[in-house]
């Protein structure tokens, strides 16, 4: 299984240019508008990609960095499996876009934000160094219909598990509940 960690720990070189890279919502990298077609090249640029405190996405080598665009996040979760630890413990594991897998858990959190464009639920699992991966809409339905209903004040919190830690995914109000 391969775990996509990134080539970090080391300092940013000052200098910097536009690589005129973008990653889309849908996890697509482009270069100058058009698709990157070759699996390898997306899956290299991922291990120097990194994430500065202010948010702005570039890839990093000890030689040289560039700004990239991403559009939301820079990698899907496409594919989720369950199983269990070497304690017992349930586990999700997601794979990537780019065919790394994480395991949501210390580390790995699942959140969920609204889609400020649309109002909908936009669910994410952090990769690493920040990095997170938007969980495509079926694996979210999966997720959902595998989450426990946790009675709250003024409804149901819905809650997934994974290697020991919870996440929510969502408040149902109580009248919707019903």
């Amino acid at each position: 299984m391969r775990t996509g960690e990134g080539l970090s720990g080391f300092d940013w070189p000052e200098t910097y240019r536009d690589f005129d890279i973008a990653i889309l919502r849908d996890g697509t990298w482009t270069y100058q508008g058009d698709p990157i077609r070759r699996h390898k090249l997306c899956q290299l640029f991922a291990t120097v990609l990194q994430r500065d405190e202010a948010g702005q996405y570039w890839l990093v080598t000890p030689g040289e960095r560039g700004h990239i665009t991403v559009e939301d996040a820079p990698f899907t979760a496409v594919e989720m499996r369950e199983d269990h630890d070497e304690q017992g413990r349930k586990t999700l594991s997601f794979r990537t876009n780019l065919d790394y897998w994480v395991t949501a858990g210390e580390g790995h959190a699942i959140r969920v934000t609204e889609n400020p464009e649309t109002g909908e639920p936009a669910p994410y699992i952090e990769v690493r160094d920040g990095l997170d991966a938007l969980i495509l809409r079926p694996i979210f339905y999966d997720l959902v219909a595998r989450a426990e209903e946790i009675p709250v004040s003024g409804g149901i919190a819905l809650e997934i598990e994974s290697a020991g830690s919870r996440f929510c995914l969502g408040r149902v109000p109580e009248a919707a509940a019903d």
